[in-house]
């Protein structure tokens, strides 16, 4: 009976493939993600480097890493200081303190409510008025 689990060794060696295997694939769907993602890439272009990744994907991924990588990085980071300004900014805009009048009305609907006194409304209409 062949049975792999019999040897530590062959366990060892069939682990160093089956996770060489999978970071040869997470190489491959990283040049084929970045290559739909890159806008200054012409239809032909993406055609042929997904001709030569879907049939060679091995070794397209390799020539592609070779050709584009410093690329790829230089459209990761725009990407992620696109999405850092957007974050910033949005986080600016909810943050935001927001005016004199709206600081007022929000204050005399918490003391509509009940949730504040008469003192604590004063206190929060002059530092709105500050």
């Amino acid at each position: 009976m062949n049975n792999i689990t019999t040897d530590f060794g062959d366990v060892l060696l069939w682990s160093f493939w089956f996770f060489i295997w999978i970071a040869a694939l997470m190489v491959w769907f990283r040049c084929l993600f970045d290559m739909f993602s890159d806008s200054s890439l012409s239809g032909w272009g993406k055609a042929g480097w997904a001709i030569l990744l879907i049939f060679v994907p091995w070794f397209g991924a390799l020539i592609y890493l070779i050709v584009r990588g410093r690329s790829m990085n230089e459209r990761q980071v725009a990407e992620l200081q696109r999405r850092r300004a957007a974050q910033d900014d949005y986080i600016k805009q909810v943050a935001a303190p927001s005016g004199p009048t709206e600081q007022i009305a929000n204050a005399k609907s918490l003391l509509d409510s009940g949730t504040i006194t008469q003192a604590e409304f004063d206190a929060l209409k002059a530092k709105a008025l500050a």
